[in-house]
């Protein structure tokens, strides 16, 4: 695999690990891999078109780029490259609110709109900044992630972060081309989107866990009011996986769903995303868009 060839360890291992003993990101891959298509036959395919339109966004296919946290740190201004390549495959990039290039560079670099992942900060004032800056920069879409009641422990990660200092130094020398390209040529290495009246932290570490004790846990359907009238785009729910909150999206007003779980990266032991699908579809398909995160497969 190219991204462990490139990566230094313990970032590999964050970027492709799950949480606790990663059951459900295995079930995510291996619930898809037992599923076959059904093929037809004799039916006129002369002029075959993967081409849609979705939230009134234009498609080359019905897939959107998924927002990646942090996906700065592992290519060097990796978000801009990320909208710049969807773009190029006619499909729309999701930024995320964990980027490291901020909302406003994306939109200068990308050839076309892109969608904004948000996550509803304790501070309704960092929010709104964060929702006014994502509508400044053009985001047509926006993705309300609701699947990160608490961050999962990533066993996998933790175990090649704490190795010895020595280790990890060792490590970095054998990657050499990521430590020049990313870390020297690719900074800064500052999360983009945090507010501007944040209080200022030191490194991306302490970003981090800036970011991760903002994010409001105790957050309910009662919020999306606040949401819709603070953003005139459309707005998904991500993180769905039961039907019945898929119809309480409906009835709140969600302009469509994502049925995720976060690809097993925050919580373990629950369904996988292609299980969870079908009952949800049978609950409200055809009353507005479903997608279905991938799971990280």
């Amino acid at each position: 695999m190219r991204a462990q060839r490139r990566l230094p360890q313990s970032l590999f291992d964050f970027l492709e690990g799950g949480a606790f003993d990663e059951v459900t990101m295995r079930q995510n891959r291996e619930d898809f891999h037992r599923i076959q298509l059904r093929r037809r036959v004799l039916n006129s395919i002369s002029d075959p078109s993967t081409a849609t339109e979705i939230l009134g966004c234009k498609m080359a296919l019905p897939l959107v780029l998924a927002p990646v946290g942090f996906a700065g740190v592992y290519a060097k201004r990796g978000e801009v490259q990320a909208a710049r390549a969807a773009a190029k495959a006619g499909i729309p990039f999701s930024l995320s609110t964990v980027s490291i290039c901020s909302v406003e560079e994306v939109a200068q670099h990308s050839p076309m709109p892109f969608w904004f992942q948000f996550y509803l900060f304790k501070d309704r004032g960092y929010s709104l900044e964060l929702l006014n800056r994502a509508q400044a920069a053009g985001c047509p879409v926006l993705l309300l992630t609701v699947d990160l009641p608490v961050a999962g422990a990533r066993h996998r990660y933790h175990r090649s972060r704490d190795r010895s200092v020595m280790r990890n130094m060792y490590d970095a020398l054998l990657h050499m081309p990521w430590w020049l390209d990313v870390r020297v040529r690719g900074g800064p290495m500052t999360l983009g989107n945090i507010p501007s009246s944040a209080p200022r932290v030191s490194n991306l570490a302490c970003m981090r866990r800036w970011m991760g004790k903002q994010v409001d846990a105790h957050c309910t359907w009662n919020d999306l009011e606040w949401i819709r009238a603070n953003w005139k785009g459309k707005i998904l729910i991500k993180g769905v996986l039961d039907a019945e909150d898929a119809i309480i999206a409906v009835n709140t007003g969600a302009d469509g769903i994502v049925v995720s779980n976060h690809g097993g990266r925050h919580l373990d032991g629950i369904q996988s995303t292609i299980n969870a699908l079908p009952s949800i579809c049978e609950a409200v398909g055809g009353r507005f868009p479903i997608f279905l995160d991938g799971g990280n497969i």
